[in-house]
């Protein structure tokens, strides 16, 4: 009985050591002064080396931002003004982009990253860029000069690329027109600067021409007297410059003359309809006549008169 008592404590104890050894395993450590130093340490050398440098570089992005909108707002507003707004907008923009590219390169270089291949990269795209696009940015160069140096406007009747259109838009790439008879033509800016402009409405005044050949027969006193009869009765003419009355030459059927009349550019064609109404009438109730193409065919010694 002593023994089995004795043996009772020493089993409690084996049965206790488990328990015991989880309790300890399982209880939370509480960290040392030495512990809390070195995560401080650790946390400030991680703030100094990224935490820093990431701050500076968001500060230099967001000033870059602010000065590349400033710079190209400053160069926009008088192109706009003075030349055109979508010139101005553009090099608003590019002003912008190119801030921005260099700022964006000043960062990459604080962080040690080397931006020389950055610059071969780009350097080689604009290079690939330019080979596919080269039409694209001729007509866009065309557009650029067309814009600055502004040989024609919106609203100006042209003959461009050999069509007689009224301008409705110039853009960077195309110009856009439409035709007397309502057809729109979209222009490549490279078709219109490499060739001839022929501006109609770039001058308040143009001079109408209508051609007329007179008989043979026909007095050139009486003829001219006529003519300037069927311009002063034109409504719309101007006084200044002269109105005239030209002899032209002496055709294979008729005294060719022409009357020359200044009239405003916007009633240019009502005037010329007008003008050549006029002629007809005048030359009608002077009597004399307005002959068609005739040829004399000689058949067998004798004058054969065809007309036609």
């Amino acid at each position: 009985m002593p023994a089995a008592a004795t043996q009772c404590p020493s089993l409690l104890e084996n049965d206790m050591t488990p328990l015991l050894t989880l309790a300890q395993a399982t209880q939370p450590t509480m960290p040392t002064m030495g512990d809390a130093e070195e995560t401080a340490s650790q946390a400030i050398e991680l703030l100094t080396t990224y935490g820093i440098p990431a701050l500076i570089a968001l500060g230099i992005l967001i000033i870059a931002y602010f000065i590349g909108k400033f710079l190209g707002r400053i160069i926009s507003i008088p192109i706009t003004k003075k030349v055109d707004e979508t010139l101005g907008k553009f090099f608003g923009k590019m002003i912008f982009y190119v801030v921005m590219l260099f700022a964006v390169l000043g960062v990459l270089g604080r962080f040690g990253i080397d931006v020389t291949a950055f610059a071969a990269v780009i350097a080689a795209a604009g290079f690939a860029i330019g080979l596919a696009f080269q039409g694209s940015l001729s007509n866009f160069a065309a557009g650029v000069m067309l814009l600055v140096f502004r040989p024609f406007k919106v609203g100006d009747v042209c003959v461009l690329a050999g069509e007689t259109v009224k301008v409705e838009a110039i853009d960077l790439f195309t110009t856009l027109a439409n035709t007397p008879d309502n057809r729109r033509i979209i222009f490549p800016n490279g078709d219109i600067f490499g060739s001839t402009i022929e501006v109609i409405t770039y001058h308040p005044h143009r001079r109408v021409a209508v051609d007329v050949g007179a008989d043979y027969g026909a007095d050139l006193n009486a003829t001219r007297a006529a003519l300037e009869e069927a311009i002063a009765a034109t409504e719309g003419v101007l006084e200044e410059p002269e109105s005239k009355v030209v002899l032209q030459g002496l055709g294979g059927s008729s005294v060719d003359w022409t009357c020359w009349a200044w009239a405003p550019a916007a009633d240019f064609l009502a005037i010329k309809q007008a003008l050549t109404q006029n002629v007809k009438e005048k030359l009608d109730a002077a009597g004399i006549g307005i002959p068609f193409p005739q040829m004399d065919v000689h058949l067998d010694g004798q004058v054969h008169n065809t007309q036609g």
